[in-house]
């Protein structure tokens, strides 16, 4: 099993872009997406000793950044009333279930939302990478999907790094264009 190590001095030019694009994709609020990148940047120099090596450096990062995205969700909502997180759509309802606590206290309903939703996610998220131009697309799966590191997509279809962030940009935002026009 290969271990990883730590590099925080070079955490804000590897992964703060990507951190933010995944914490803005979360809470719609670029202000509050750079907050919390900063203090996921900020948690991370906190337990690092407690970083084992078994995940990527990356992938440890983000699930700091997930954490912090619940607790800013958990912030939010806790100061407001239930009035305000109605579920049902019938408003001349109040029976139980109608309520968003009552719904999320129900592990087991969470769970079946959850892969519902993360199949039809990723099920819109296939059909808008296969609208995008073919280099694109290739590119967005290498570096994104798979993980490929820039050196080796460089190599592997001839283009620069200048190029291949270019076609990233472009890969993204039109993929959040089209996310936003069918899914969100």
């Amino acid at each position: 099993m290969e271990t990883h190590q730590l590099h925080p001095e070079n955490w804000v030019d590897q992964y703060a872009d990507y951190l933010f694009n995944y914490a803005v994709s979360r809470v719609s609020d670029t202000e509050v997406a750079k907050d919390l990148v900063q203090e996921t940047f900020f948690a991370g120099l906190k337990s690092a000793k407690n970083y084992k090596g078994t995940a990527a450096e990356r992938t440890w990062l983000i699930a700091i950044l997930k954490r912090k995205v619940i607790d800013h969700y958990r912030k939010i909502y806790s100061n407001k009333g239930k009035a305000e997180v109605r579920m049902s759509y019938s408003s001349h309802s109040d029976t139980d279930g109608d309520w968003l606590e009552e719904q999320v206290a129900d592990p087991i309903s969470t769970l079946e939302n959850d892969r519902i939703e993360n199949e039809e996610l990723g099920l819109a998220i296939q059909e808008c990478i296969s609208k995008l131009p073919k280099k694109q697309s290739l590119v967005f799966i290498m570096k994104t999907i798979q993980g490929m590191s820039t050196e080796d997509i460089c190599k592997e279809l001839g283009i620069n790094p200048s190029n291949l962030w270019v076609m990233i940009h472009r890969a993204r935002t039109a993929l959040m264009g089209c996310l936003n026009q069918n899914w969100f």
